[in-house]
């Protein structure tokens, strides 16, 4: 089976951003990300992944991480990194 190809640099970019954004989010409601984590039902490694960058949430993910935050998801992606 073939691997995936590679992302552009623009979409590691934006999965940069949206993770700049889970932290900053996070911080501002005073969480860690084991409170995330043990919220959304969770790994604190994953979260810790998709915070870096290195790693894409799934659409269900990032619902359970923006209602673990106590925020909307159109309020997490609105977010400027």
């Amino acid at each position: 089976m073939p691997s995936a190809s590679p992302q552009p640099p623009w979409v590691l970019a934006q999965r940069q951003v949206l993770g700049d954004a889970i932290r900053a989010s996070r911080e501002y409601a005073n969480l860690t990300q084991e409170q995330v984590a043990l919220r959304a039902g969770m790994e604190r490694s994953g979260l810790a992944r998709i915070e870096l960058g290195q790693r894409s949430p799934t659409t269900d993910t990032l619902i359970r991480i923006a209602a673990a935050i106590g925020i909307t998801v159109s309020e997490l992606v609105r977010i400027k990194g």
